[in-house]
């Protein structure tokens, strides 16, 4: 049986192939499983966790270019943008965490134009 920390080291490695093979969707629903535990025990490192979460969905929302798609992106990422901070290197799983944060501000650059601003 694995513990929390190998089931979040896990779901952070997928998340990243995930976010790499624009499967953003798929990454949200990795990294949500392993927030759930989190979040009931109200683990410190929920909250950057759900941030990422709702980074995955942002790009989403974009990915699926439905009407209003950019306001809702711009409003998910809102988390993901109050949280980042807390990535750091030194902490549990913190290279994974701070690649994380690579990717989504790489993905942020990328449709610049939506997330002017942030």
């Amino acid at each position: 049986m694995l513990t929390m920390n190998e089931d979040l080291e896990g779901a952070l490695k997928r998340y990243l192939v995930l976010l790499d093979e624009r499967a953003y969707f798929e990454a949200h629903e990795v990294l949500e499983e392993a927030w759930h535990p989190l979040r009931l025990r109200k683990d410190p490192q929920a909250n950057l966790v759900k941030g990422f979460i709702n980074g995955a969905i942002a790009f989403e929302h974009l990915k699926r270019n439905r009407p209003k798609a950019p306001e809702r992106a711009r409003r998910v990422i809102a988390s993901y943008e109050r949280y980042k901070m807390q990535a750091e290197p030194h902490m549990m799983h913190g290279a994974l965490f701070m690649e994380a944060c690579e990717k989504i501000e790489l993905l942020k650059r990328q449709h610049s134009s939506v997330f002017e601003g942030l």
